[in-house]
C-alpha cells in the first residue's frame, strides 16, 4: 500500500510543528523556573537588583538558544518540503495514487487511517486552523474511498439505491472503519456491518461519514446538516426516509445536525424519521471531566514542572472538551472558558418534532444494576449519560426508546449482533413504539 503524498506531507508538517511547540513549551517552563528561583533568593533590594541582572543575562542566553533551535527547524522544514514538492509532483505525473482500500479493520490501510484519525481526534481543531493536509474535514465514504456528493458519483456508488438512507457517524478519533470492528468474529465475514444488515432487512441504503473529530461538535453538526442537503439534492432516487446513527461522539454530532437542520429549515429534515445514539455521552463523559479536573489542579500547583503536563493536557482538541458535558450547539461553548473546572453550560434543546430519538447503552457488568456497572457504564460513558437521564428531570433528553446491553464495552456496541437487533427494531418502528424498559435501571444509576 502506498501512502498518499498529501498525507505523508501532513505528517511531515506536523512533526516540524511539534518541534516548534515543544521548544516554546520548554522555553516557557525554563523562564518560569528562573523567575521563581529569583523571587526566592532575592530577599533585599540589592539582592533583587543583582538577581534581575543575572536573570536578564540568563534569559537572553536561553532565548538565543531557543531561537536557534526554531531557526534550524524552519530551515530543515524548508529543505524537506522542497524535496517533498519534487517527489509529490513526480508521483502525480506517474499517477501513483492510493489503491482501493480494503474495508477490513487491521489492514495496513486501516492502520494509516487510524493514526490520522487519532491525530485529528486530539488535535483536529489545530489541524483545521493550520490548513493541515492531515485535516480530515468531512466527507462521505464508500468502499474505502471518499465519495463526492455528485449525481454521477452517487449513481455509480449506489446502482440499486433505495428511497431510505441510513447515515452512520463514527466517534472520537475513529473513522468509518469502526462499524466493521469484530465483523469476522460475529458474522464470519469482515464486511458485514449494521449498514449491510439494515440494507438486507429494512431496505436502508447505508452511507458512511468520515470527519475531523477534533473540531467542535456543533461545527461538525452544522457541516453534516449542510452535507445532507447536498446529498438529498443529487441522490439517485427521491428519498422518503432518513435515519441518522451515531456512535459515541457521533451520537452528539447527529443530534446537533438534526437541531441545525431543523433550525435552518433544511429540506432533508422533513424526511428524517430516526436519530439513534449508540454509547453517546449525552450528558458528558467522565474521563474528560477527570482530565479537566486534573489540569485545573496542575495549573494551581506552585511548581514550574507542573505547568508542562498542564499545558500538554490543555492542548487537547475542542471536540474532546465538548465531550465533558455533551455540548452540541455553539452557544454552549462560544465565549466560554473551555478549561474552567465544573462549568457546565449545556442547554436543554428541544428535540425535532416527529422524529424518533433512541439510545443504546452498555455496562461492563453482566448485571446492569451492579455498582460497577452503574459507576463505569461501558468504560467510557455512564448509563445515565447515554440515556440522557439528568438528575434534574427538566434537563433530561427525552428519548423515545432505549436499550441497555450488559457485559459490553464502549467499542463492543458499535457492531454487536444483539445491538443490531435492537437498532433494527427501533428503525422499523414508528416514533416511540420500540425499545426496552430501562426506567428502573436509570433510577439507580
Amino acid at each position: 500500500m502506498k501512502i498518499k503524498p498529501s498525507v505523508a506531507r501532513g505528517f511531515i508538517d506536523l512533526a516540524f510543528d511539534l518541534v516548534d511547540e515543544t521548544t516554546n513549551l520548554v522555553e516557557r517552563t525554563h523562564d518560569a523556573v528562573v523567575q521563581r528561583s529569583v523571587r526566592r533568593l532575592a530577599v533585599g533590594e540589592s539582592a533583587k537588583e543583582a538577581a534581575k541582572v543575572a536573570t536578564d543575562i540568563q534569559t537572553a542566553i536561553s532565548s538565543g538558544v531557543f531561537a536557534s533551535i526554531r531557526a534550524v527547524n524552519r530551515a530543515t522544514r524548508f529543505s524537506v518540503n522542497a524535496v517533498a514538492n519534487v517527489a509529490e509532483a513526480s508521483s502525480s505525473r506517474a499517477s501513483l495514487v492510493t489503491s482501493s482500500l480494503s474495508s477490513t479493520a487491521g489492514t495496513a490501510s486501516w492502520s494509516v487511517d487510524h493514526l490520522r484519525s487519532s491525530v485529528n481526534g486530539f488535535w483536529g481543531d489545530y489541524l483545521s486552523r493550520k490548513g493541515s493536509r492531515l485535516d480530515l474535514g468531512m466527507t462521505l465514504r464508500h468502499q474505502g474511498r471518499d465519495l463526492p456528493v455528485t449525481a454521477e458519483a452517487l449513481a455509480s456508488a449506489f446502482p440499486s439505491a433505495t428511497n431510505k438512507i441510513c447515515v452512520f457517524v463514527h466517534g472520537l478519533a475513529a473513522t468509518e472503519w469502526l462499524w466493521s470492528l469484530s465483523s469476522e468474529e460475529h458474522y464470519g465475514e469482515p464486511k458485514v456491518t449494521f449498514g449491510t444488515r439494515l440494507r438486507a432487512d429494512l431496505g436502508f441504503t447505508p452511507i458512511y461519514l468520515r470527519y475531523n473529530t477534533g473540531r467542535h461538535i456543533s461545527e461538525n453538526g452544522r457541516c453534516l446538516a449542510e452535507l445532507l442537503t447536498e446529498l438529498v439534492e443529487v441522490y439517485p432516487v427521491a428519498i422518503d426516509e432518513i435515519a441518522l446513527v451515531g456512535h459515541s461522539m457521533g451520537g452528539l454530532v447527529v443530534r446537533s445536525a438534526a437541531h441545525y437542520g431543523s433550525e435552518h429549515e433544511e429540506p432533508w429534515v422533513s424526511h428524517l424519521r430516526h436519530v439513534a445514539c449508540i454509547g453517546s455521552p449525552n450528558l458528558g463523559a467522565p474521563l474528560e471531566k477527570a482530565v479537566n479536573l486534573l489540569t485545573g489542579v496542575l495549573r494551581n500547583v506552585a511548581a514550574a514542572g507542573a505547568q508542562v503536563p498542564a499545558e500538554l493536557l490543555d492542548s487537547r482538541s475542542a471536540g474532546v472538551k465538548d465531550l465533558r458535558h455533551g455540548y452540541t450547539v455553539d452557544e454552549e461553548w462560544a465565549g466560554m472558558d473551555p478549561d474552567k473546572v465544573f462549568a457546565n453550560s449545556r442547554r436543554d434543546l428541544p428535540l425535532v418534532g416527529g422524529v424518533g430519538y433512541h439510545f443504546l447503552a452498555a455496562t461492563l457488568s453482566r448485571d446492569p444494576e451492579h455498582p460497577l456497572g452503574q459507576l463505569l457504564g461501558d468504560l467510557m460513558v455512564r448509563l445515565r449519560s447515554a440515556a440522557g437521564a439528568a438528575v434534574e428531570p427538566a434537563r433530561a433528553i427525552r428519548f423515545a426508546s432505549g436499550a441497555v446491553f450488559p457485559g459490553m464495552s464502549h467499542v463492543d456496541i458499535a457492531n454487536h449482533p444483539d445491538v443490531y437487533e435492537a437498532l433494527r427494531e427501533m428503525l422499523a418502528s414508528t416514533q416511540g413504539s420500540a425499545g426496552r424498559a430501562v426506567t428502573g435501571l436509570l433510577d439507580q444509576a
